[in-house]
């Protein structure tokens, strides 16, 4: 059974008579731990009908590029595949998303949406919800703990959300069971685009080529399988010790993949909770999936405007950076010569660089790399815009909830005031001798080098 407070109606519309219940994917692009499809199919059960998936794919999604697009294509080939081997036909259609659902919600008894947290993505579903003409209800599965149900307000910090959180833990992380399929959908000529060509797929579609695709990340629900394997058997055991290394590779490597929705955070907690690492590395890893990735869901949710720096950076960082903005700054860095990587921080270049390269970056110089552009832009707000820009254009990841969310932090969202100093007034300061004095950052550079 499938929690309630996983399930919203959007609308009061009754059921129709209908060929299929419409599972409408576009958060959670997988088969496996997915609750909106789980609840599609135990409502398609109750009717005596298939269900049909559909995906709709946008060739002008905000800030999307090449990388991004052949990333999700793998992903969702796999999937079209995982779903037919259910008995289920997923139809991917060019075209908005609101636009292809409502294209296929015609002939459906009810359609059943997962939900997305930005607000593109709300806006979408709040279209289709007033047009569908039919019952809508969303199945939220891209979170442990449901948005709504951890708290009903925008959060203070980690710490204001942390006790909410793991108060709910044993009610929300459980297995998800697969419910069989009473009738299937693959009979049904409902067209839509072929997968079984994905280069070819990606070359036709009309989408910006600036940023190529990466050869170190593959998308698909195996590929997150298979990393998450490796992780746990030869890199969590050292998580909460070795983390924030960057030379380390400690990383899982999971953001790409959850960003898409191709593996389920709950899948991710629950093997983690249960395998043989010590427990201060489980505990260290589950804080950074549970706690501060919900706590970027939380941000985005309760703050509409969190890609704008007036709107999401607090009074007191804002107050702050406001007073220093007038310190002198040297050197300062064009965009042009941020993103080219030519500064003259060598270990700020080499994150750079592994961005670039793989479409990642480690954890701990990404908060480096935002906290250096803070110091490097005239402004702070012209820095805020920066850090976006640079992230969600080049990141497998951006365009995130966590991603809005890190570069706030790094102009002193969810944080608290430090001591003052030159530019950064209160808000937290980082440099590289602090670099220095932590970890091996020759051996970073040289990783990166290998890489790219």
């Amino acid at each position: 059974m499938i929690d309630p407070q996983r399930i919203e109606a959007l609308n009061d519309d009754p059921l129709s008579p209908g060929r299929y219940v419409l599972y409408w994917m576009q958060a959670s692009q997988r088969e496996r731990y997915n609750h909106a499809l789980e609840y599609a199919i135990s409502q398609a059960n109750r009717l005596r009908l298939p269900v049909v998936v559909a995906f709709g794919l946008s060739e002008d999604y905000p800030e999307a590029n090449e990388r991004s697009y052949a990333f999700m294509l793998e992903g969702l080939a796999q999937t079209r595949s995982d779903l037919a081997n259910r008995g289920i036909q997923m139809v991917i259609r060019r075209g908005s998303p609101e636009t292809v659902a409502l294209g296929l919600a015609g002939n459906a008894a009810m359609v059943v949406a997962d939900r997305g947290y930005l607000s593109l993505q709300v806006a979408w579903r709040a279209a289709v919800a007033r047009d569908a003409g039919r019952r809508v209800v969303q199945v939220e599965s891209e979170v442990v703990v449901p948005v709504g149900a951890a708290s009903n307000k925008q959060e203070f910090a980690a710490r204001t959300l942390r006790p909410k959180i793991h108060r709910q833990l044993e009610r929300f992380c459980v297995p998800l069971r697969r419910i069989p399929l009473r009738a299937d959908s693959l009979d049904l000529r409902l067209g839509g685009l072929d997968l079984r060509d994905v280069e070819g797929l990606l070359g036709r579609l009309r989408i910006d080529r600036s940023v190529k695709r990466v050869v170190g990340f593959r998308g698909g629900a195996g590929e997150a399988d298979r990393l998450l394997r490796a992780f746990i058997a030869k890199k969590l055991a050292e998580y909460h010790v070795r983390r924030n290394e960057p030379a380390a590779g400690i990383q899982s490597d999971m953001s790409p993949y959850l960003h898409f929705g191709q593996v389920s955070p709950v899948e991710i907690a629950l093997k983690i909770r249960h395998c043989g690492a010590p427990q201060e590395a489980k505990d260290a890893y589950l804080e950074e999936l549970i706690v501060r990735r919900e706590l970027s869901m939380n941000f985005v949710t309760f703050n509409s405007k969190y890609d704008s720096y007036e709107r999401s950076i607090p009074p007191w960082a804002r107050a702050t950076l406001a007073y220093h903005a007038r310190d002198k700054r040297s050197p300062t860095y064009s965009l042009a010569q941020l993103e080219a990587a030519q500064t003259d921080d060598p270990y700020w270049n080499a994150a750079q660089r592994e961005m670039l390269a793989t479409g990642k970056m480690h954890n701990y110089m990404r908060m480096y790399w935002g906290k250096k552009i803070l110091q490097w832009c005239r402004r702070p707000d012209e820095a805020f815009r920066v850090a976006l820009y640079l992230n969600n254009k080049y990141e497998l990841d951006g365009r995130d909830p966590n991603s809005y969310a890190g570069v706030a932090w790094c102009f002193g969202k969810h944080d608290r005031p430090w001591a003052e100093r030159r530019i950064f007034g209160k808000v937290r300061y980082m440099n590289a001798a602090g670099l220095e004095r932590k970890f091996d950052m020759d051996a970073y550079r040289r990783k990166v080098d290998t890489a790219g």
